[in-house]
């Protein structure tokens, strides 16, 4: 079943085919879910959403890109400094005098 909300920013592919995948017009594919939230703190959330000019749903898809967001920017520094401590203690060995079978020479 395609749904156009009130806005007709999304269109809702609602079937069980799915998963609960939204797609918007731009092509993005999104996900529903479900999550438990202490009622007095959706209430006071979506106070704070009305007084921002935004959604409560905003607000958690805003959070949930920010983690995001920070894990692949902590991940990609940790990253650049381990190749900067590869390239820092990396050196020029010299020639290798030796063969597999030496090492494993009995």
């Amino acid at each position: 079943m395609n749904v156009v909300d009130s806005s007709g920013w999304l269109e809702y592919f609602a079937d069980a085919e799915n998963g609960g995948r939204t797609t918007t017009r731009d092509g993005e594919i999104t996900m529903d879910i479900t999550l438990s939230i202490d009622e007095k703190v959706v209430e006071k959330v979506r106070k704070i959403a009305l007084d921002k000019d935004t959604t409560l749903t905003a607000m958690v898809r805003e959070y949930l890109e920010t983690v995001a967001d920070s894990h692949m920017a902590e991940r990609r520094e940790r990253i650049r400094k381990l190749n900067e401590t590869f390239r820092q203690y990396s050196g020029k060995m010299g020639h290798r005098t030796w063969t597999r079978e030496d090492i494993y020479e009995r």
